[in-house]
């Protein structure tokens, strides 16, 4: 499959392009979205489609909702055809929604084991920034040198936050360490 993860509420969109085998179950595909969204997997998420809802059960015992465990569910039994999309949320503090859109089948000549960055745009928003509306702030006072919030941002931020920079080879790396299932059973 290849995917387009786009980070909604955010303009100029922040955006991945991620081939991924068909049978990958949600837990991995968190995983890869994790990686190539630049996030730490420091809060909760979830799947939502249609009404139904996949993370972790455990989570939610005391919720009202019914969530299917992301483990046992491959992405191909959710999406099925080109244009299919779910959304995964992902902090439900600052509430991180992405469109997961299905872009392409892909022939299956050689079955990709592990998550593959093809593309993208910008940096993703540093964790725990606020949601949308704290991420605007927070690039307003990264480049004002004037703010007096503006050096505690930018140490907060590691220095040196480029918003406009994307780097696919950094990610890629980051892809090939995680240790993915050798394949992805049904």
């Amino acid at each position: 499959y290849q995917l387009k993860i786009t980070l909604q509420g955010i303009r100029p969109a922040i955006w991945r392009c991620l081939q991924v085998p068909s049978s990958i179950r949600l837990c991995c595909l968190h995983d890869a979205i994790q990686i190539v969204m630049g996030w730490t997997d420091s809060h909760l998420h979830q799947f939502e489609r249609d009404g139904k809802y996949w993370g972790v059960p455990d989570w939610y015992e005391d919720d009202d909702i019914e969530v299917i465990d992301e483990c046992r569910v491959s992405l191909d039994r959710i999406l099925k055809s080109e244009g299919d999309s779910l959304v995964y949320s992902y902090d439900f503090g600052d509430n991180w929604q992405h469109e997961v859109t299905l872009e392409k089948i892909l022939p299956d000549v050689a079955p990709a084991t592990a998550p593959r960055c093809i593309g993208g745009e910008r940096h993703g928003p540093p964790e725990d920034v606020g949601g949308v509306s704290g991420y605007e702030q927070f690039l307003e006072i990264i480049f004002d040198p004037r703010h007096e919030d503006h050096e505690q941002y930018v140490t907060w931020a590691g220095g040196n936050f480029q918003p406009e920079k994307f780097d696919m080879n950094a990610v890629n790396d980051a892809l090939a360490k995680k240790r993915w299932p050798a394949r992805h059973r049904r």
